[in-house]
């Protein structure tokens, strides 16, 4: 300890930086000199949401706990007084003062602080409108597990590169979306995850933003008036929302990656039939077609059956997830058609549940036609991936397997995983398969994995 006492306080206050600053609080004991480099450091964290109570615990004892975490934050940045701050971390649970976590934010605000991070699981606790008004601000999260309301009259946050909101309250009555981006603007990474403002129109428009993660409320079972995004730069896209009225424009030119859960209400539930439309998402697929790796859940098969006018050419894709969970694949044909380029299939779980259409040759994937589907015959796909092998039933899955395996003529590679705890049933569908006498492309290599694949 004399060696790293000898050291000049500004590499000790270095050193004690790279821990939590709970814990480089305590070598405040070791001597004078110690006693307050813990808080001469540009980082700072305070973790109040690990204080646990037993159940025996009174109200006052609580208090008397909650009150130490709140002192020794407040100790810590009186300590540091005006010098600049470059990352805040604050997790706080219930019982801390909401007026104290407003100041804390506000003092550190006003210190230049340029990474934000906020996690909340808090009744009653407002964020102070100048979070979103900060001239220093490049990185900001904010996670609730309660929803908490913000004051968000404006947006100037002219250096942040990373927002991620997860269920927090933007104001009310505006498009918080498009406030949000307009005013943030070498913005590059965006996340808004169950952000409650105006539910019946969202706008994204940032010629800046290259990741783009959009996850709407979904507990009011409405669908929105109108959503539009302008990002022609965005490369990864997640995207999870009701089936709009309109999609007056969706323009996402340079897309590599996306994923898709669009979903359908229940009162278009109601209305769905082959007929007619429930909703129309062809200009939101018109906007994405330069997709390069596309996942669509199994929500989304259900809205390209029921609310989609056509489905767009996807020239550049070469890579397709599909998520089916007891789904009707009556628009799998259609879409693989619109793919002449994929040469990568996956199926997250082969659940598939019989419809009227199964028994059009062009209606379904599977075999009850006793046709084969010319989506399948003309399939351009080499590699095709089985995850979540069995959940829907080996020998239903199987027979499907081998009805792909004999009307996919450019397969080169299949590969199953199967979630099994025994290794006699992965050599035994293995050996099944490969002995499978009637493949449409003989020299497909077939490999199936014992475990799961998760990503």
């Amino acid at each position: 300890m004399d060696r790293i006492s000898n050291l000049p306080e500004a590499l000790i206050s270095h050193i004690l930086s790279f821990l939590p600053t709970e814990e480089s609080a305590l070598t405040s004991v070791l001597s004078k000199k110690w006693r307050y480099l813990f808080a001469d450091r540009p980082n700072l964290d305070f973790d109040g949401s690990v204080i646990r109570f037993h159940p025996d615990t009174c109200e006052w004892e609580m208090a008397d706990i909650l009150r130490v975490f709140t002192r020794f934050v407040d100790r810590v940045l009186m300590l540091q007084g005006n010098s600049t701050v470059d990352d805040f971390s604050l997790k706080c649970g219930h019982g801390v003062e909401s007026d104290c976590v407003r100041n804390w934010i506000l003092n550190v605000l006003e210190r230049g602080v340029s990474d934000l991070d906020l996690h909340f699981n808090l009744v009653g606790v407002s964020l102070p409108s100048e979070v979103f008004m900060s001239k220093s601000l490049e990185r900001l999260r904010i996670e609730s597990k309660n929803v908490i309301p913000m004051d968000m009259e404006d947006v100037f946050l002219p250096k942040l590169k990373t927002l991620y909101v997860n269920k927090v309250m933007l104001g009310e009555g505006d498009d918080c979306f498009e406030k949000v981006t307009s005013g943030c603007h070498v913005l590059e990474e965006l996340v808004l995850i169950n952000v409650y403002s105006d539910f019946w129109n969202r706008s994204v428009f940032s010629k800046t933003l290259k990741s783009l993660i959009l996850s709407c409320c979904m507990e009011y079972d409405k669908n929105p008036d109108s959503v539009s995004f302008d990002t022609p730069n965005v490369v990864y896209l997640e995207y999870c929302d009701y089936v709009s009225g309109k999609y007056p424009k969706v323009k996402f030119n340079s897309l590599v990656e996306a994923s898709i859960d669009l979903v359908m209400t229940s009162e278009q539930h109601e209305h769905a039939s082959y007929e007619h439309l429930a909703g129309d998402v062809t200009d939101f697929l018109m906007g994405i077609r330069n997709v390069q790796t596309l996942y669509i859940s199994a929500n989304t098969l259900e809205v390209l059956t029921f609310c989609c006018d056509h489905i767009p050419v996807f020239h550049n894709m070469i890579g397709l997830t599909i998520q089916s969970r007891k789904s009707g694949w009556e628009s799998l044909p259609a879409l693989f058609k619109k793919c002449p380029n994929l040469e990568t299939l996956v199926f997250d779980g082969l659940s598939h549940t019989f419809t009227v259409k199964c028994m059009d040759v062009d209606g379904c994937l599977c075999k009850y036609s006793g046709e084969v589907p010319t989506c399948l015959s003309s399939s351009p796909v080499k590699v095709l991936k089985i995850l979540r092998f069995g959940d829907a039933g080996l020998e239903k899955e199987t027979d499907l397997i081998k009805h792909f395996l004999e009307t996919m003529p450019q397969l080169e590679q299949l590969m199953i995983y199967y979630d099994t705890l025994f290794d006699d049933n992965v050599i035994e569908l293995s050996s099944e398969l490969k002995s499978f006498p009637t493949k449409a492309s003989p020299s497909c290599e077939i490999q199936v994995i014992f475990g799961n694949l998760s990503g």
